[in-house]
């Protein structure tokens, strides 16, 4: 099965055909599909996390039809000393609390593994809307961008079977990216 490497050209492919796969989430203990995949490639994957309860932006709230805090789980993402990308999850209280995600280490597969284990499986349906808009002052910065450099965002919107959506997450990707998808046909 697929899933995302990084090129002799230092390419990242990110293959959203399988990267949210339990099995490729809990690849050899890896701690979610950032740590599998970069492992897979060869490369160091290193996270660092801050984790802490604020107020959604509005577009989040109203996607996790919340109001007041949520937790939230700002990451950077590296490939040994290389910043891969920035994400930051957005989860309502109530998910974070019975997954037992709030801290920083949440263990192998990852928050989706725990989310699934306190009975909020997003195996049903993930949707990832994908924009390119300009870096904010301090995204070019810290991705090492030039000041009005254009990023992708990946928008990723996780749901249960019975459609509750549990998690939304924004990356934003620095330069060197390639994305791959699938749909069906008929």
């Amino acid at each position: 099965m697929a899933s995302n490497t990084i090129g002799t050209d230092g390419v990242v492919l990110r293959d959203a055909r399988s990267r949210y796969r339990t099995d490729q989430r809990e690849e050899n203990g890896a701690h979610g599909a950032y740590d599998a995949e970069i492992r897979r490639s060869g490369g160091t994957p290193r996270t660092e996390v801050d984790v802490r309860r604020e107020t959604a932006p509005a577009d989040v709230a109203e996607l996790l039809g919340t109001e007041g805090e949520v937790v939230v789980r700002a990451r950077k993402m590296f490939d040994g000393d290389r910043l891969i990308q920035l994400a930051t999850t957005y989860i309502p209280v109530d998910v974070a609390e019975a997954a037992g995600i709030e801290q920083v280490d949440t263990g192998v597969g990852g928050i989706i593994s725990r989310m699934r284990e306190a009975g909020f499986d997003q195996g049903a349906e993930a949707t990832e809307d994908v924009a390119l808009r300009t870096a904010t002052a301090d995204e070019a910065s810290v991705l090492g961008l030039q000041a009005g450099a254009s990023v992708l965002t990946i928008n990723h919107v996780g749901r249960t079977e019975n459609g509750r959506v549990v998690e939304v997450t924004q990356h934003v990707l620095g330069s060197g990216w390639k994305l791959r998808y699938s749909v069906p046909l008929a």
